[in-house]
């Protein structure tokens, strides 16, 4: 069966459609490498960057903006999510601060995304 997935790697967004019994075999409508990449890992294990805020105390904001350090698995953003809302920092922090290492042993952490 074929599927096509729209690839988000630049903004030309091309079509890309690949066979879901052999996904790495017939993929057709990418411009560039990383077009095919994204879309066989779509396809068998698609991923996600999250980014969010968590509750500041004592900064000039009420909240502080965050993200994750690297992709993780599209199934755990719910729950990467649950364990976001849990945290809260003391100002001062530093872009780039790790606030939840190893999130759900996923090797992706929480990172701060401004000084605050």
């Amino acid at each position: 069966m074929l599927k096509k997935i729209t690839c988000i790697c630049c903004p030309k967004g091309c079509i890309v459609t690949l066979d879901t019994e052999n996904p790495e075999g017939t993929v057709t409508g990418f411009s560039c490498q990383q077009g095919r990449e994204y879309a066989i890992n779509e396809l068998i294990c698609p991923t996600r960057t999250i980014s969010s805020t968590v509750e500041l105390i004592g900064g000039a904001h009420p909240r502080l903006p965050v993200k994750t350090n690297g992709n993780i698995p599209k199934e755990k953003i719910f729950d990467v999510m649950k364990e976001i809302d849990k945290i809260s920092v003391h100002s001062p922090v530093k872009c780039g601060d790790v606030l939840l290492p190893n999130v759900l042993g996923t090797g992706i952490d929480i990172v701060a995304c401004r000084d605050l």
